[in-house]
């Protein structure tokens, strides 16, 4: 372990996480809502509307709903695309923070490091500004890690109780979390068989360091704890199952269905079917879509290499400088560290599997590689700054010493050095810069399958809806219609008609045909708009409604049924996917008198 100089690096660790607070909340309601955030952010406003909920794996896990109903409650804030994404930016923007919890297994320029790579990295930064739970279910497993290895290294049985606390809140977050608690437990036993190896190749006994040594160390520990054996390990039995206790706490709380739990805090025979439903039901519901559902029923390559490209835009600092790290480590005395080593294998196996773990396509999936990695990446970045300072040192006694010529000749032998050092830093700084796309400018085909994932509609669509709000505001009766299609390369298929709109009012899935209008929904809903659809190939009729949504194939056919309407057309999503939204002119007009546009 490396104990110099620890204190400095808080300072440090403070700066950078303000620092990543503020890249993560200014501007953070500037983008137009992602086809995702859409969807998820609708049923919110369903069930901050309703108080109903019900855990649908198919939307992820309960935390959104539950955090963000109370977040849309605050006086002066409400929903909106800032409110909503507030609280992933807050977890996305304090994760730097638990750098400091490593400070046992990592030194003062590492732990500086590490909270630089959490607050910088372009792949964070973007999906912590994104209302998704990936940033979320990654940030809370990683600081639940963090604060287990503060426990262990202080013997410190009470920050199990946050630990588990956290850990808890991955899993209410996103079903991943199961994959999270796999890969400690496999990075855990390859740390042991690591430990064998170097044991067996190092010629000591492998029986003596299994029975003997770790068996004293245990020994020491459970001692620590209750001065004897056996009351240490009552202790840590105690506190292991008290702690597993508030980890099932916080997973009931927000699994449980809504209103039935606050019913049965009140009528507590009741309790025992809602904590079934929030454990059991959960349980079998995640599993019958995620695991035995088909969900991950892909080819294996084309989405290897989609991560591997999103790797390469999106986290090549990281990548470079973990590889750096774990070599560097590796040359210390001590051999590689346990954390370092725990770290890697954590990140190659998210590497690994997660294309087979995965539905769809999706560059948020690479954050749950980026934040093990962020561990060795640290300690390399660590060590290029020490090499670099090395080299600076030498040059200037050089210089100090000797004829600026001879100085020259005398480290020419040394200069390649801190050149590599120098080329690898400046790499990876230009890769974060060129990856770290303009926010509010997102749906560029350029980009996709980068940093952003393909269902991001353009920005200027958000100033259309701008005027789609105003129009509603001073109109009664039908504000916005949607004009039914058949895209022309599925026509079985149907867009944007919803036959019954009415069965959008309580929380359930939509249907294939409302997935299509997203994000528009999230939107409409806040507005207040009143929807209504027509099926493909129908007419509008004579009295249309102010605002009317059509695919940006049927732009012509739409625009021929209507007059004295404005016509707006905008990407709906990366590739050839156009929306057109047309608003009446006198209801326009009618709402810019009234202050509304």
């Amino acid at each position: 372990m490396r104990l110099d100089g620890r204190r400095r690096a808080l300072p440090a660790v403070l700066v950078l996480t303000a620092l990543a607070l503020a890249a993560r909340l200014v501007g953070l309601g500037g983008r137009i809502f992602h086809w995702d955030e859409g969807r998820v952010g609708y049923w919110i406003l369903r069930y901050h509307e309703t108080g109903e909920f019900a855990y649908r794996p198919i939307v992820h896990g309960p935390f959104l709903f539950v955090v963000n109903d109370w977040v849309f409650a605050i006086p002066g804030l409400g929903a909106s695309d800032f409110s909503a994404r507030l609280v992933v930016a807050l977890v996305g923007g304090l994760l730097p923070l638990s750098a400091w919890l490593l400070r046992d297994h990592l030194d003062d320029a590492e732990v500086v490091a590490l909270a630089l790579v959490l607050a910088l990295n372009p792949l964070l930064v973007y999906y912590s500004r994104f209302m998704r739970n990936d940033v979320l279910v990654g940030a809370f497993a990683f600081a639940a890690l963090a604060l287990f290895v503060r426990a262990l290294d202080r013997s410190d049985a009470r920050l199990l109780y946050p630990a588990a606390a956290v850990f808890g809140l991955a899993f209410t977050t996103k079903e991943s979390a199961v994959v999270y608690l796999l890969c400690y437990l496999g990075a855990g036993a390859l740390l042991v068989d690591h430990g064998l190896f170097r044991a067996a190749r190092g010629g000591r006994s492998v029986r003596r360091l299994v029975i003997h040594d770790w068996r004293t160390a245990i020994t020491y520990r459970l001692q620590s704890w209750g001065g004897s054996v056996p009351r240490g390990l009552g202790l840590a039995a105690g506190h292991t199952v008290a702690a597993v206790a508030v980890f099932f706490a916080v997973v009931i709380f927000f699994y449980a269905p809504r209103p039935e739990l606050w019913t049965a805090l009140a009528a507590p025979a009741q309790l025992p079917g809602v904590v079934e439903e929030a454990t059991v039901g959960s349980w079998e519901a995640f599993y019958g879509l995620w695991v035995s559902g088909g969900h991950q029923s892909h080819d294996y390559l084309p989405f290897l290499y989609d991560y591997l490209e999103t790797m390469l835009y999106g986290a090549l600092f990281v990548s470079l400088f973990a590889a750096i790290g774990l070599v560097a480590d590796g040359y210390d005395a001590d051999g590689t560290r346990a954390l370092v080593a725990f770290a890697t294998y954590w990140g190659a196996v998210s590497v690994i599997g997660y294309p087979i773990a995965t539905d769809i396509r999706a560059p948020w999936a690479v954050v749950h590689a980026v934040i093990p990695l962020a561990i060795p990446a640290a300690v390399g970045v660590a060590a290029t700054a020490r090499q670099v300072e090395s080299v600076l040192d030498r040059a200037r006694t050089e210089v100090a010493d000797a004829d600026t010529l001879d100085a020259l000749t005398t480290t020419a032998a040394w200069t390649p050095r801190a050149a590599v050092a120098a080329l690898l830093l400046s790499a990876a700084v230009v890769g974060v810069a060129g990856a770290n796309v303009t926010y509010t400018n997102a749906a560029s085909e350029e980009r996709a399958g980068e940093v952003i994932q393909w269902a991001q509609p353009e920005n200027e669509l958000k100033e259309t809806l701008a005027l789609v709000h105003g129009v509603s505001r001073v109109n009664d009766g039908r504000d916005v219609l949607f004009v039914g299609t058949h895209p022309p390369n599925n026509p079985s298929d149907v867009h944007f008609h919803v036959e019954n709109e009415s069965s959008l009012l309580q929380p359930r899935p939509g249907g294939p045909s409302w997935h299509t209008r997203l994000p528009l929904p999230w939107y409409l809903e806040r507005y207040g708009a009143n929807v209504t659809s027509i099926p493909p190939d129908a007419e509008i009729g004579s009295n249309p409604p102010p605002v009317v949504v059509a695919a940006g194939w049927d732009d012509d056919r739409v625009a021929g049924q209507l007059s004295g309407y404005e016509r707006h057309r905008h990407d709906f999503r990366l590739w050839s996917d156009e929306i057109v939204i047309f608003v009446d002119e006198s209801a326009l007009e009618r709402a810019r008198e009234r202050g509304h546009v």
